[in-house]
């Protein structure tokens, strides 16, 4: 399941190691997701991403995920990265273009979704899984969500607004425990939302970001993350009820 996240105030608090490495450089908060995890740009032309001790985020497979998808796909190059007693953080090199739901696409929609399938299509043309040292099964996934329901660790999607489609845990694990047969595999982003598409000044797919579940899967674990997503902010775009 996606983590559901968003743009954070201009008046976010800055992690004590970020700042240190900012060294004094303009720091703007651009994400934030739900377990707390925070991007920041670092003057120009560097983001770093932090994320707070017991989070369940693994920065580090995400750097070893980065580090090998580079020879195939344009993602951040790493620079940096380190971690302390209150959390761990990499900074990466700017990409061009900016997220999918950046201010400029939201008013264009049409464009920002086109680009987001373009740009999946080529990521799943242009990763080798005979090559991918990692793997997002459905069995994997499936099994990460049981034992996070277990230690209650998941929110009851029941309350939250789902495509105007209400459903509750239960019956949401119900559902991911009846996946259909595999169609292809490819390797996978592992979180196709849009926010993690970056579009260039002329409208037309640059690059990835937030690649920390990246693998081998059915290429529909992407394609289902990114058809909600675009529908999700579609709606939100338009103002009015999803296509």
């Amino acid at each position: 399941m996606s983590v559901i996240a968003g743009r954070p105030g201009a008046d976010e608090p800055v992690p004590s190691a970020v700042a240190t490495w900012a060294a004094g450089r303009p720091l703007l908060p651009v994400w934030r997701n739900e377990l707390g995890g925070l991007t920041f740009r670092v003057g120009t032309d560097q983001f770093v991403k932090w994320t707070p001790v017991g989070s369940g985020i693994d920065l580090g497979a995400e750097i070893r995920r980065l580090i090998w998808a580079a020879a195939f796909t344009p993602v951040p190059r790493v620079i940096d990265h380190v971690g302390d007693a209150n959390g761990s953080w990499f900074a990466s090199m700017a990409l061009p273009g900016d997220s999918a739901v950046d201010d400029r696409w939201i008013a264009d929609p049409e464009i920002a979704v086109r680009a987001i399938g373009v740009g999946l299509r080529a990521l799943h043309d242009g990763l080798p899984p005979e090559k991918c040292p990692f793997t997002w099964s459905q069995e994997e996934r499936f099994d990460r969500v049981l034992r996070r329901a277990a230690t209650g660790r998941l929110t009851d999607p029941a309350g939250r607004d789902l495509l105007d489609r209400p459903m509750s845990l239960s019956a949401a694990l119900d559902l991911l425990g009846a996946a259909p047969p595999i169609d292809q595999l490819v390797v996978c982003h592992g979180d196709a939302c849009a926010p993690n598409t970056l579009i260039d000044s002329t409208g037309q797919w640059s690059a990835h970001v937030d690649l920390g579940a990246l693998g081998i899967a059915d290429r529909w674990a992407d394609l289902a993350v990114a058809t909600w997503s675009t529908q999700l902010e579609l709606r939100n775009w338009l103002g009015g009820p999803a296509a």
